[in-house]
């Protein structure tokens, strides 16, 4: 029986670290989770698999500790995220909390005149002429 709590206090200790009542450390992919950057917590598991995540410039596992004053640089719906930890929560919890838990520094937006110009054309219409391809080639260009 003494081996099994030890296990049991092993595999808690690697996942969170305790001081006082309060929590020093937590995975990267719960905290993620926990402050909604990420709907679910296997979709925050998943970014950081791919190497979406990076805690304080390296990349980071979905185990990697998260501590206060870390910074988390995640790509989250084809946006680039920086935030800085200021609480550990490990559970997920009402949006105006986990707005208290970071701090984000993620540059705005660029204006809607800069982004990307999409081109459509009218399903159907066939392919496109050497003219239409050239006023395309003109347009990605700009």
């Amino acid at each position: 029986m003494k081996r099994r709590s030890s296990v049991l206090k092993v595999a808690f200790d690697a996942c969170a670290t305790w001081h006082h009542g309060l929590i020093e450390a937590t995975r990267i992919d719960q905290w993620l989770w926990a402050v909604r950057l990420h709907k679910t917590r296997s979709a925050a598991t998943v970014a950081c698999r791919a190497g979406h995540v990076r805690v304080n410039g390296s990349a980071a596992k979905a185990a990697t500790p998260v501590r206060v004053g870390d910074r988390v640089e995640a790509h989250v719906a084809d946006r680039l995220r920086i935030v800085e930890v200021i609480r550990i929560i490990n559970k997920r919890v009402g949006a105006p909390t986990a707005a208290e838990c970071l701090v984000d520094h993620t540059p705005p937006p660029p204006p809607r005149e800069l982004a990307a110009i999409r081109v459509f054309r009218e399903p159907g219409s066939g392919r496109p002429t050497k003219r239409d391809r050239r006023n395309l080639d003109k347009l990605r260009q700009q």
